[in-house]
């Protein structure tokens, strides 16, 4: 065998979970079809967020920004995490009591938040458009910058002994075995899928399809906006079928610059920017923030984010073969939940209790029994 794992993909999941086996004295060796974090990773906002729209969501995404937390004294300067909170945003009152339900849940959960009132929020976010009803402060919630984060996760893992190969195409997956376009064939004892939206291509019938999202970022205004502001009607646009889908999110950079977001498309699977899209979207961030019609924009581009029906990643054996296992499917959350699915995916490997259960990521939820019997050729 040429490894213990070999990982197919380095974005930050895979970068996480190459960090985490080769921490577990695993022989891993990593294949990236282009560049590690340049895809998916790199479009991202790097919102570190615990969302809370269904309990196998909140857990994996708590459990990810703990780890996170843990580690930010050890991050390099230039990925740049900021503990920046997060407001989520109430126009009405009607929105404000969603706010209060939410800091009820997360009181109960013993997850830090805060209710602001009007006066307060304007206190903290001057810039915002008048007549908000107030705002829920999840104070301890940051952002990071996700392709320096993964160069980082990579050094650990390099650090350890483990081989990570750029421009290495993977074409053809077999039981305890892949196969590069360049004709390569590389035999390891267990295999990690973690290939993003490329992942349905090397496994045909993975239920996953990629969503675009598109983001627009300003010239440097420092303090301009001080928190990750959201919408509260974000997780409606987030969690919605509907072909497309806008919503309200700015996120201040260390740099000075805003992000601005955000948008979701299921029909588009072009990587040219969508404008009348871009425009919607645009006029509900002025919406929320008037003045950043007078910013200067300095980008726009796309990313696709890889999707699952049910909106959970796929973090376990593929049960059509026993040496196949799959670490793909987060969509927006990739780099909020990078390291707690590494931490999982690595204790199913070992065979030992994970801290969170694994069930509801498990990808046999999606394949039906009389697939599961039969074996990979």
């Amino acid at each position: 065998m040429d490894c213990d794992i070999l990982i197919i993909g380095a974005g930050i999941i895979g970068a996480a979970l190459a960090a985490e086996l080769s921490l577990r004295r695993y022989r891993v060796v990593v294949l990236e079809a282009g560049l590690p974090g340049a895809a998916t990773s790199a479009a991202g906002m790097g919102h570190l967020v615990v969302l809370d729209d269904n309990p196998a969501e909140l857990a994996l995404a708590r459990d990810g920004v703990t780890r996170w937390q843990s580690c930010q004294d050890r991050l390099p300067t230039n990925v740049e995490y900021r503990t920046c909170g997060t407001l989520w945003l109430a126009r009405t009152r009607e929105e404000m009591l969603e706010a209060e339900r939410k800091h009820t849940f997360y009181r109960a959960i013993n997850l830090p938040s805060q209710l602001l009132t009007a006066a307060a929020l304007y206190a903290t976010e001057p810039h915002l458009a008048p007549g908000l009803a107030g705002a829920l402060l999840r104070p301890d919630e940051a952002v990071i910058y996700p392709p320096t984060a993964v160069t980082w996760l990579l050094a650990q893992a390099q650090s350890r002994g483990t081989a990570v190969l750029s421009r290495q195409r993977v074409i053809d997956i077999a039981p305890n075995r892949v196969r590069t376009a360049e004709g390569r064939i590389w035999h390891a004892e267990q295999i990690v899928v973690a290939a993003g939206n490329v992942s349905p291509h090397l496994l045909p019938g993975l239920p996953m399809q990629p969503r675009k999202g598109q983001l627009v970022i300003t010239e440097r205004y420092p303090d301009y906006v001080r928190h990750q502001l959201v919408a509260l009607d974000y997780l409606q646009s987030a969690h919605s079928n509907t072909a497309n889908s806008v919503a309200f999110n700015v996120q201040p950079r260390a740099t000075g610059q805003l992000l601005i977001g955000s948008s979701r498309s299921f029909d588009d699977t072009g990587t040219q920017v969508d404008w009348p899209l871009i425009s919607r979207m645009l006029t509900t961030a002025f919406s929320y923030l008037p003045g950043l019609a007078e910013l200067q924009a300095i980008r726009t581009w796309t990313g696709f984010r890889p999707a699952t029906p049910d909106k959970l990643p796929l973090l376990g054996r593929w049960p059509v073969a026993e040496s196949i296992w799959l670490a793909t499917g987060h969509e927006g959350l990739g780099i909020t939940t990078a390291l707690s699915s590494a931490a999982l995916l690595a204790d199913l490997i070992d065979g030992q209790p994970s801290q969170i259960d694994p069930a509801p990521y498990c990808p046999s939820r999606f394949v039906p029994a009389s697939t599961q019997r039969k074996e990979m050729a």
